[in-house]
């Protein structure tokens, strides 16, 4: 998994958002808003790699335990594959 070309990352004071760029900017209006842990994730995504690896990174990263961190990382890449982030 990867996110998709088009969209970046960027923090505003102690906000994180998402926000399209370029072409993806006429299939997506609108800004994505991530918490810390959220927008950890999204950096792991741009490298790409699988739900396994980002919940390596999640354990490597907090104090959480396995089950917990496989739960949000599920509902992380569910919430980005409804909204077509990820190819």
């Amino acid at each position: 998994m990867k996110i998709k070309d088009g969209f970046i990352l960027r923090q505003v004071a102690d906000t994180y958002i998402v926000v399209a760029v370029g072409q993806a900017v006429k299939n997506f209006n609108g800004i994505i808003n991530l918490n810390e842990t959220g927008a950890f994730l999204w950096r792991q995504l741009e490298k790409g790699g699988d739900e396994q690896t980002l919940v390596d990174a999640l354990l490597g990263e907090y104090e959480v335990q396995e089950e917990m961190a496989r739960k949000d990382v599920q509902t992380f890449i569910t919430k980005l594959t409804e909204a077509g982030l990820i190819k």
